[in-house]
């Protein structure tokens, strides 16, 4: 089977990570299927980013492996597949947001239309005469949107997205995850990341509880919030950890 036919975008088995200090995440295992939505949610310092740099290859676990639509993560096919925006964006300062953008579809043979650019720009809000600014006179919001962009127009079709919502406004946010839900309509898989868990619950087919340095929950997130008796996704994820054996920073 190629990679572009397998059903498994990413198969996580008994991933354990540890930074010197004991497991940081211990004994992980689960698969995100091609072309659903998948939402990884858990404390600050719970292990989410750790993870995502495992399943990246830009860290080494201590056991486990991971595969990538059924190759190891440091593929150089596997790599090709895979467009990633971390949680910390910060892009090049001397690059405009246009140059940005031709450089992260350069990375990936893809080709660049300066009004394709500007269309994706319309679509979330980022104005069309920033473009040609630098970024480093961009806000937080508007580098997080060209991140956005420079990351779904690779058209990849697996996306790793960390906190992807970070620095957005209400009507931002909104858009985002409209285009979100765009790419998994054309077929991509998308493994996002975010405290904001109303997002999660409305973009997500199926998410990942990380606590306590393992997997407590993977579903639906409907089936949380009827395993946990709760209503909204937020307090159905804090009802599922409860009696906490580690101390986590806010």
């Amino acid at each position: 089977m190629t990679a572009s036919a397998h059903k498994t975008a990413i198969h996580i088995d008994g991933i354990t990570a540890d930074y010197g200090h004991g497991p940081v995440i211990e004994g992980i295992s689960f698969d995100v299927q091609a072309g659903e939505t998948f939402g990884l949610i858990g404390l600050n310092g719970a292990g989410k980013t750790t993870l995502i740099k495992i399943i990246l290859g830009l860290m080494d676990s201590a056991a486990g492996k991971v595969e990538v639509f059924g190759r190891q993560t440091l593929d150089p096919e596997a790599k090709a597949r895979t467009a990633y925006l971390p949680e910390k964006f910060e892009p090049p300062p001397f690059l405009s947001g246009l140059e940005f953008v031709k450089f992260s579809l350069d990375l990936y043979g893809r080709s660049y239309s300066k009004e394709a650019v500007l269309e994706a720009a319309d679509r979330v809000a980022l104005l069309r005469h920033a473009l040609p600014r630098r970024v480093n006179t961009y806000s937080k919001g508007m580098r997080q949107k060209t991140g956005l962009i420079g990351t779904w127009m690779t058209e990849c079709p697996l996306l790793i997205l960390d906190e992807p919502m970070s620095g957005l406004d209400p009507r931002a946010r909104v858009l985002v995850k409209d285009e979100i839900m765009k790419c998994r309509s054309r077929g991509m898989t998308v493994f996002l990341s975010s405290h904001i868990l109303s997002d999660m619950d409305e973009l997500c087919d199926r998410i990942a509880v990380l606590h306590d340095g393992a997997i407590q929950f993977v579903g639906t997130p409907a089936a949380l919030r009827e395993q946990t008796g709760q209503e909204y996704l937020e307090r159905a994820f804090l009802k599922s950890i409860e009696g906490s054996k580690r101390v986590y920073e806010s």
